[in-house]
């Protein structure tokens, strides 16, 4: 009967364990990690970094969605980067599917695919093709980057300002006023959130 004792023993110990780490995993690490997002500075970025207007939520700040003009010949919106996975060039994505299009930069599908972009994007903006910012025609790895490099944004800025009824002098101080620079000086890009362009614009011309 030893044998029989012995396996006792090892249930019980494996049983404990099983509880053990039940317990820790299942209820004490959930809710410290909960407990941690609700600390100041955390909770709006863990509940999605909404973004509300008049009590009713409008966006995020950390996933782009490109607003879709009615009449694309009098588009009023600033436009993020391009989705990868959208079923044109230009998009718009589907913001609740996220990723890129794997492909390599010589690849002769990517490449013609930029082009169109380039050329799309010339022609909405009324500008050669030389002009268009690389971050303009490339995705990002999530297909959902919220933000825009300057160069980019000011690309649009006369569109954005003979539409809206709006001077060019008004829509640039709007992107002057939102352009983050690198983080700690060094780290990434400078940057301008999409979103943050298009509430202000809309906060212009609807007093």
């Amino acid at each position: 009967m030893k044998w029989f004792s012995a396996a006792l023993r090892q249930a019980g110990a494996g049983l404990r364990l099983l509880l053990a780490l039940t317990v820790l995993t299942g209820v004490v690490y959930p809710l410290a990690v909960w407990g941690v997002s609700r600390l100041p500075g955390l909770h709006d970025r863990a509940e999605g970094s909404i973004v509300s207007v008049d009590g009713q939520a409008v966006g995020s700040r950390e996933i782009g969605v490109d607003l879709t003009a009615s009449d694309p010949a009098h588009d009023p919106w600033f436009h993020t980067r391009p989705s990868a996975l959208a079923a044109d060039p230009l998009g718009p994505g589907d913001p609740s599917t996220s990723g890129g299009s794997n492909l390599a930069a010589d690849n002769p599908k990517l490449a013609e695919l930029v082009r169109e972009r380039k050329t799309a994007i010339a022609a909405r903006e009324g500008v050669s093709p030389d002009r268009v910012p690389a971050d303009a025609v490339t995705a990002s790895a999530s297909g959902l980057d919220p933000d825009i490099s300057p160069a980019y944004a000011y690309l649009q800025v006369p569109r954005v300002a003979r539409v809206n009824g709006l001077t060019e002098q008004q829509v640039r101080r709007i992107v002057d006023e939102r352009v983050r620079g690198r983080a700690l000086g060094v780290l990434g890009e400078p940057a301008v959130g999409v979103l943050d362009l298009n509430l202000a614009v809309h906060r212009l011309t609807h007093p």
